[in-house]
C-alpha cells in the first residue's frame, strides 16, 4: 500500500517526528534530509507535516549569477530577525554535469547569520534541474513551514530567460539584477518580465544603475499601458499648449509616469524597482517593506490563495507523474516488451507512436497498482 499519514510509522521515523515537534533543530536537518535524499519514509513525514503547512510566506530570490543574491538573502535575513520573525534560507548551488558535485558554500557567505539559533540555512544542489531550483527544494521548503518559520527565502541559482521553477514555488519572486546584467533588450526578456514580483537593482552606486531601473520602469509601464497614456497622439502637437503641466511633464518622463500610476492603483500591484547596495547594506530595509506590502496585497486581493492552490495542483501532478514513470520503467515485463519491439520498428513495420499507445493499453494493471 501507498505510504500515508495513518501507516503505521517505523520506529526511527515516529521519534524523529516527536523530536520535530518539540521543535529540535537536530529533528529539522534530519527531516530536511530525508525528505531531499527521497529517503525511506519521507512520503509519510511530509504527509504527518502537510496539516501544518501554509503558515510560512515564501519568498524566492532571483537573478543572473553575480548579482549578489546571497547577500541580499542574508540581509534580509538579519533584518526580519531584528522583526522577531525566524528565517529559513533554502539555498541552492549549480550541479557540475562534470562530476556530479557542488560547492554548497552558501553558508560560508551568510556568515553574518550563520550562527543565529533563529536562522536555518540548507544548501542544495540542483542534481540535473534545469530551472534554477533543486528538485526537492518545494518540499525541503514544507518542512520548514510546517517548522513553525516566518520567513523562507529561497534562492535560486543564477538563472537565465527560461529557468523559472521559481515562480512556481514561491509566494513573492524577488529578481535581483545588476547594471552588468546586460543590455536593455537581454534584460527585460519576457521570462524574467513576467515572473518577477519586485526587482532590485542591486550595486545601485555603479555606472547605469539609475538607467537599467529606469528601462525596467519603462517596459512594466509599457504591459500595464500606463507608461504613454499622456504622451501626445499627434506629432504636430505644441507641447507648451499643454495646460496640465503635470500631465506634460509624466509624458516626457515615461518610466517616472509608469511609477506613478502603480502608485495611485491600489488594487493592481505593478511590480516595483529598487536600487540596493548589498555590500553597504543600503535599501534593504526598504526592499523587505516591499516585500510586506506585496505579501499584503495578495492576502487582500486574493491572489495568494489562488497560488498556493495552483502550487498544490502541480504538486500531486508531479508525485503522480513520477510514480507511473516508476511503475512503468522498473517493470521488468514492460520493458522486456518494449525491447522485443525494436527489431518491428526499425524495419519499418511500426512507429513510436503506435508502439506507445500499445504498451500504455497493456500496462494498465501498472497504472493502478497500489504500490510504489
Amino acid at each position: 500500500m501507498t505510504a500515508t499519514a495513518s501507516s503505521p510509522l517505523a520506529p526511527a521515523l515516529a521519534r524523529l517526528i516527536a523530536d520535530f515537534e518539540a521543535g529540535r533543530p537536530a529533528a529539522l536537518a534530519r527531516a530536511v534530509s530525508i525528505v531531499e535524499n527521497h529517503r525511506a519514509g519521507f512520503d509519510q513525514l511530509l504527509a504527518h507535516l502537510h496539516p501544518k503547512i501554509g503558515r510560512a510566506r515564501r519568498i524566492g530570490v532571483t537573478g543572473p549569477p553575480g548579482a549578489g543574491k546571497s547577500t541580499l538573502t542574508t540581509l534580509l535575513a538579519k533584518h526580519a530577525r531584528a522583526r522577531g520573525q525566524r528565517v529559513g534560507i533554502l539555498a541552492v548551488d549549480p550541479t557540475s554535469p562534470f562530476t556530479g558535485g557542488a560547492l554548497l558554500g552558501d553558508r560560508i557567505r551568510m556568515e553574518q547569520v550563520a550562527l543565529d539559533p533563529g536562522v536555518f540555512i540548507r544548501s542544495m544542489a540542483t542534481r540535473g534541474s534545469l530551472g534554477g531550483l533543486a528538485a526537492a527544494a518545494r518540499e525541503a521548503a514544507d518542512v520548514l513551514d510546517a517548522f513553525g518559520f516566518d520567513l523562507i527565502l529561497m534562492e535560486t541559482v543564477g538563472v537565465g530567460q527560461s529557468e523559472l521553477d521559481i515562480a512556481r514555488t514561491a509566494d513573492t519572486t524577488l529578481v535581483v539584477l545588476v547594471p552588468e546584467s546586460g543590455d536593455s533588450i537581454q534584460t527585460l526578456k519576457a521570462g524574467l518580465m513576467e515572473i518577477a514580483d519586485l526587482y532590485a537593482v542591486n550595486k545601485a552606486d555603479r555606472p547605469g544603475a539609475d538607467r537599467l531601473r529606469n528601462e525596467i520602469e519603462l517596459m512594466l509601464g509599457l504591459r500595464m499601458g500606463s507608461a504613454l497614456q499622456n504622451v501626445p497622439a499627434h506629432h504636430g502637437v505644441d507641447l507648451r499648449a499643454i495646460a496640465d503641466r503635470d500631465a506634460l511633464r509624466e509624458a516626457m518622463q515615461p518610466a517616472k509616469a509608469a511609477r506613478a500610476a502603480a502608485q495611485r492603483d491600489a488594487d493592481t500591484w505593478t511590480p516595483p524597482v529598487l536600487g540596493t547596495i548589498g555590500a553597504k547594506d543600503e535599501g534593504v530595509r526598504e526592499l523587505l517593506d516591499a516585500l510586506d506590502r506585496h505579501f499584503a496585497y495578495l492576502e487582500r486581493s486574493g491572489t495568494l490563495r489562488s497560488r498556493r492552490l495552483t502550487r498544490l495542483r502541480e504538486r500531486v501532478v508531479e508525485i503522480v507523474e513520477d510514480k507511473l514513470k516508476r511503475r512503468l520503467w522498473r517493470d521488468a515485463a514492460t520493458n522486456a516488451w518494449l525491447d522485443a519491439q525494436l527489431p518491428r520498428l526499425e524495419t519499418g513495420g511500426g512507429t513510436p507512436f503506435a508502439v506507445a499507445d500499445e504498451l500504455l493499453a497493456r500496462s494498465g494493471d501498472l497504472m493502478t497498482r497500489g504500490t510504489t
